[in-house]
This record gives C-alpha cells, structure tokens and sequence, in this order.
C-alpha cells in the first residue's frame, strides 16, 4: 500500500469542491481510495501548524499515485486544489494493509520504524 497524506486550509471554497467534485471518479481510475478524512479539531503534540482539514488517500501504488499527479489529462484539475486551499502538506507514505488491525505484530512495527 501507499498513501497521500493531504494537509489544507480552505481559501475557495468553489474552486475546492469543483476540485473535489471530480475525484469520485477520477481517483479510483488510478488505483486511489479515500481512506479517512476530518476536520482540525486540536493540536495535541508537534511542530507542523494545524491545518484545518486532513484526507488520507490509499494508492495501489506510487506509480499509481504518480499517475495520477502527473497526468496531461488531469492538467485542469489540479489548479482547482491548489488555487482553492492554501498551507498545503501533501505528503507520502508506504505502508501496510490493516484490513484487520488485529493482525499486526511487532515486526511489522519494526519494519516500518528501521531506516
């Protein structure tokens, strides 16, 4: 698995939901999924400014997501994300199935925690 962790204020909201508006059926396309989203609720620990909303998209995998981000077909579409928010974080993530969060061990803690 791979993931795109996005970070955002809203600044537009029109521009922002013509942006969205579109995902449903251009993301999975390219193998992507939303795997969870929310609102800022508190700044519990760290160093990264709050950002008001967070979505974490699934990929099949980063060429799948570099599809996807790349795309000439897609070059209308994601101005509208960029010019409809601002303090943008858009960062990635390897990670592992957790279709059943019963089924972690230690070693797959540890394999994501090494360098």
């Amino acid at each position: 698995m791979f993931y795109a962790l996005n970070m955002f204020d809203v600044v537009d909201l029109e521009k922002y939901l013509a942006y969205f508006r579109r995902l449903p059926e251009v993301a999975p396309r390219y193998g992507g999924r939303m795997a969870a989203f929310g609102r800022f609720r508190d700044n519990v620990a760290g160093d990264l400014a709050p950002r008001q909303v967070l979505f974490l998209v699934e990929w099949d995998s980063e060429e799948a997501f570099n599809r996807f981000r790349d795309d000439p077909e897609l070059a209308d579409l994601h101005p509208l994300r960029e010019s409809g928010t601002a303090s943008y974080v858009w960062q990635t993530f390897d990670g592992s199935d957790m279709s059943d969060p019963t089924d972690v061990s230690l070693e797959d803690v540890l394999a994501v925690l090494k360098p």
